[in-house]
């Protein structure tokens, strides 16, 4: 249980690590000209914009046992959550 405590935490660093480093990679191609680099001022726009479009299929790819793992948890939360609405329901009701 204590492992899918922090899993929202847990697939959202990873995520964001997965950004940075797709933007790390995009940087340095972009710098060693294997990739185009941008037009004009738009440069680190088109990097960023790479770097999700990247990132995306790849956390998909490699991030599923975290995502699975915050899902169970969001699912736990929204179990609690509708049992005391209910608990919430059946005290009014008995007034």
């Amino acid at each position: 249980m204590s492992s899918q405590k922090y899993a929202s935490l847990r697939y959202t660093a990873l995520r964001f690590g997965l950004l940075i480093g797709c933007f790390a990679v995009v940087y340095v191609l972009c710098y060693a000209h294997v990739i185009p680099l941008g037009v004009g001022s738009s440069n680190l726009m088109w990097m960023v914009l790479l770097s999700l479009v990247l990132s995306a299929p790849l956390s998909w790819v490699l991030l599923r046992k975290q995502r699975d793992a915050m899902s169970v948890q969001i699912v736990e939360r929204v179990d609690r959550a509708k049992a005391a609405i209910n608990a919430n329901a059946g005290q009014e009701d008995g007034v």
